[in-house]
């Protein structure tokens, strides 16, 4: 067994693309960089990422035929223990294997009701240490090199779980002005989350995502944040490319495009996740 590193897509916004470039790290993870990935969906019963590798009928299907128990909100529910013990094994009741060679922890409608109850617990280190729990016990024992949690655009009780957790954030973001200041926002909740709880949750890296290089907005907003934060934005702008959108419609990313369907921008795009996948686990390595 070697190092599983873990880290969250999370910032306290929808729409920059999280779960996009979530799916898309992690198969320039398992593609490019030959590791073994695991990605898990806490960012809502929409179940996007399911979405995006063209499983969503085969779980809704299950959730309909009620084949979905255990699921991704049971690891967190206070019986878990008990539910994993009269299971022969555990995570195979749970991961879905994908096309695209990483394994999906899809999200459950019970994530909803979930965050309700996790709520009602009293004690701090019990709410938000039931997730880091079930990785610890049950999914670092098997051979993932990277663990990516898909967290909600919302701080909640499901997010701090995920938080927790991993212990380091990838947060997608757009070049604008409003972005630029829930980065700081996002530096300054992690602060308060170290400082109040003593977890030493940090901000991996801000990914660049959308880019339009088309406008000089773009280019001012990501100089900005390079004097802000430095070293912690990627190395690469992920470039707004149509084939994305279109790849993740269709249930894929654009990893599996062949060579004559990639646009410019979706070639760029893709070497740009690469080089931002290799950035973050050398990261995460050290």
């Amino acid at each position: 067994m070697g190092q599983t590193y873990r880290c969250s897509t999370y910032l306290d916004k929808g729409g920059t693309g999280k779960t996009t470039c979530t799916a898309h790290l992690g198969v320039a993870l398992q593609q490019a960089c030959d590791e073994e990935v695991l990605l898990i969906d806490l960012a809502g019963k929409q179940s996007d990422l399911a979405k995006t590798f063209g499983l969503y009928e085969e779980v809704q299907a299950d959730i309909e035929s009620e084949d979905d128990f255990p699921n991704v909100a049971t690891t967190m529910e206070e019986n878990w223990t008990n539910v994993s013990d009269l299971l022969d094994d555990p995570i195979d009741e749970l991961v879905y294997e994908t096309d695209e060679g990483v394994d999906l922890i899809p999200a459950h409608p019970s994530l909803d009701a979930l965050d309700a109850d996790l709520g009602n617990v009293d004690d701090a280190q019990e709410r938000y240490h039931r997730l880091r729990e079930f990785l610890d016990d049950y999914v670092d024992p098997l051979d993932y090199t990277v663990v990516l949690l898909d967290l909600p655009g919302v701080a909640n009780n499901v997010s701090y779980n995920g938080l927790w957790a991993t212990e380091s954030v990838v947060a997608p973001v757009q070049m604008g002005p409003l972005e630029f200041e829930q980065a700081r926002g996002l530096e300054k909740d992690l602060g308060g989350i170290r400082d109040s709880y003593g977890v030493d949750v940090a901000l991996e890296m801000l990914l660049p995502n959308l880019y339009d290089r088309r406008t000089n907005l773009d280019a001012e907003v990501h100089e900005q944040f390079l004097e802000e934060f430095g070293d912690v934005v990627g190395p690469e702008k992920i470039v707004a490319s149509q084939a994305i959108r279109k790849a993740t419609n269709e249930g894929r990313t654009i990893f599996t495009l062949d060579e004559d369907e990639l646009s410019k921008t979706a070639r760029e795009a893709r070497e740009a996740f690469v080089t931002n996948a290799e950035e973050l686990l050398t990261r995460l390595n050290q």
